[in-house]
């Protein structure tokens, strides 16, 4: 279990055990919960700190469920184990033709919440339990919905210019999350800071060199842009304040501006769907 949290006073990183903190010297207790937050909704079910985490692992699974048995009724695909590519793009994936040609820029939301294959999602939804509940312990849920969004946006974005075919999957926005890790030890010198860009650093070296692999159909682009996108939407960001500011109100303005347009996406493919 990850013991790092941050101190509420100086927003310095700490552990669970500190009951002091080592940099202003403040007593520091265990975490406050707010009964009237959305992670309260579920009446405790959903762990507090993963609230928008497990929201969207559900939103992923219940994809990939949809379009297994799509694909199992089609003949097409190899059942649960693996998502045919007709299947992906009557579902949303990204392709460059559908998007540049057809218009239909909402495939570059879409495409992050599909996966190609059991294999796949449980790869990425294992990384996304573990990774996401940190950036939402540290940047919190406004933050961390804006990061996601704009590093899946950004990432269909580069992988539609450099490679125009059919591509899926949530590693665009948890190459988002690693950028937005690496903030933070840029933000903050303190040794665990460094320790945390530095694991995120050799985190992202390694999924760029699992994507050279010439058996394994990897989008390094979608990776390299999410990253870029993570790490410069966290890096303007920054951490979240007690106070809550007129930058706290943007990034929360920010956060529904990603929700809005991420459920605006599905209402436009579920047209496309139905019209087609």
């Amino acid at each position: 279990m990850d013991k790092r949290r941050m101190c509420p006073n100086c927003r310095a990183f700490i552990t669970t055990s500190d009951k002091v903190c080592p940099y202003c010297e403040q007593p520091v207790g265990p975490r406050a919960i707010d009964l009237r937050d959305t992670g309260q909704l579920l009446a405790g079910f959903i762990p507090h700190a993963r609230f928008t985490t497990i929201m969207i692992l559900l939103l992923n699974f219940a994809l990939y469920v949809a379009t297994a048995i799509y694909s199992l009724g089609s003949g097409q695909g190899g059942g649960f184990m693996d998502i045919d590519g007709h299947t992906l793009l009557i579902f949303g994936a990204k392709s460059g033709q559908y998007i540049l040609i057809g218009h239909q820029w909402w495939r570059l939301v879409t495409a992050g919440f599909l996966h190609g294959g059991l294999f796949h999602i449980m790869m990425n939804c294992w990384v996304l339990y573990d990774l996401g509940a940190q950036v939402e312990e540290i940047y919190g849920q406004n933050r961390m919905i804006a990061i996601y969004f704009t590093s899946t946006v950004f990432g269909f974005v580069t992988s539609t210019f450099w490679s125009p075919g059919i591509s899926v999957g949530a590693s665009a926005g948890l190459m988002g999350f690693i950028g937005a890790m690496i903030a933070v030890g840029t933000h903050h010198k303190s040794a665990l800071g460094q320790a945390i860009r530095g694991q995120a650093i050799r985190w992202a070296i390694y999924i760029m060199l699992f994507g050279l692999l010439p058996f394994f159909r990897v989008d390094n682009a979608a990776h390299l842009g999410g990253l870029t996108a993570g790490f410069v939407c966290a890096y303007a960001a920054g951490l979240p304040k007690l106070v809550f500011n007129w930058k706290e109100r943007l990034w929360q303005y920010a956060a529904y501006a990603s929700l809005t347009l991420t459920a605006m996406s599905f209402i436009e493919w579920f047209l496309w769907f139905r019209g087609r």
